[in-house]
């Protein structure tokens, strides 16, 4: 889509709810009261062909410390977007890798390669996202969904992150695609998802350099219905990474609004950053991390407590464990 065909509407405009139903498990569900969005029918689509000599994600990234690529497991491997020649559902871009929600149409999660001492500043230009060719156009929510409201588009894969080595400016065009991209609340895209995000960047130095990133939306049944989408209530972060002593550890963390989220104050409200375990994690997200809950701190704790769940609310980072 061009600059001339762009839609003519205040993107600070913010919605107001007019009314709420009730669902049939009592939980209210949002009606659109912002104008219908107005697109294009020129969309901007990457040809599959754009992709070709695309690794993705490497498990062996981070040298002897070998991190396969989360596997989803029950109704989520039921989920999964199916990708020709693939069967796992994956789609490869520059340093990192997405596997697609058949249901939500957004990430399941993302797999990203991190080198800190490679990291390529690459300027950010105009934002033009764009849909993957590689899968039908319906299995990706698309810019309808950003226009005239306080929605964010919100990078799964962190722009910056994989841009290192010769290959920077194709790695930082591949994170503007709308698969990976999934709808944030604007407070904590802006402010409490990038903080956390920083903090991951700024200290792949002091990771022996390297290190891989997980990150997903809890997709719940029950999550705010917006326009043709559901809006997550919560993402996550996981981390695999070598420890100042060489040793092989990983670390989890989920950003969730609070409680209040069928009303306007929680649509439009706070998040929360917590620490968790990689083990929680696997619980609400329905994906596993393989071994690498035996390298978290948080989990090997639960286990140790038996099972007990742990959580630490991060007021700052200097709050994080690792």
């Amino acid at each position: 889509m061009d600059e001339a065909s762009k839609p003519n509407v205040d993107l600070k405009y913010r919605p107001r709810l007019r009314d709420t139903r009730q669902l049939g498990d009592g939980k209210p569900e949002l009606l659109r009261s912002a104008p219908e969005a107005r697109t294009s029918s020129r969309l901007r689509i990457s040809k599959p062909e754009h992709f070709i000599g695309r690794k993705g994600y490497e498990q062996a990234f981070l040298a002897d410390f070998n991190v396969g690529i989360p596997q989803p497991q029950g109704e989520k491997l039921q989920d999964i977007t199916p990708v020709a020649g693939d069967r796992s559902g994956r789609l490869d871009y520059e340093h990192f890798s997405i596997v697609m929600s058949g249901s939500r149409r957004i990430a399941m999660f993302t797999a990203a390669n991190i080198e800190g001492a490679r990291s390529v500043s690459v300027s950010r230009g105009d934002d033009k996202w764009f849909l993957d060719g590689r899968i039908p156009m319906d299995s990706q929510l698309g810019e309808g969904l950003y226009i005239g409201n306080r929605l964010d588009r919100g990078h799964l894969v962190r722009r910056e992150d994989p841009n290192w080595g010769p290959a920077a400016k194709t790695a930082n065009a591949d994170t503007f695609h709308f698969t990976n991209c999934a709808p944030q609340m604007d407070v904590v895209n802006q402010q409490t998802w990038l903080g956390l995000e920083n903090y991951i960047l700024q200290n792949a130095r002091a990771w022996k350099e390297r290190c891989s990133v997980f990150t997903g939306p809890v997709l719940g049944k029950h999550d705010l219905r917006y326009r043709e989408a559901q809006i997550p209530a919560a993402f996550w972060k996981v981390l695999a990474f070598l420890g100042d002593d060489g040793k092989p550890s990983a670390t989890a963390y989920v950003v969730e609004q609070d409680k209040e989220l069928w009303g306007l104050e929680a649509a439009f409200g706070k998040y929360k950053t917590y620490q968790r375990s990689v083990r929680k994690i696997e619980e609400v997200s329905g994906i596993s991390f393989g071994s690498l809950s035996s390298y978290d701190a948080f989990s090997n704790e639960e286990l140790a407590l038996g099972g007990l769940t742990l959580s630490a609310e991060l007021k700052t980072l200097s709050d994080i464990r690792l």
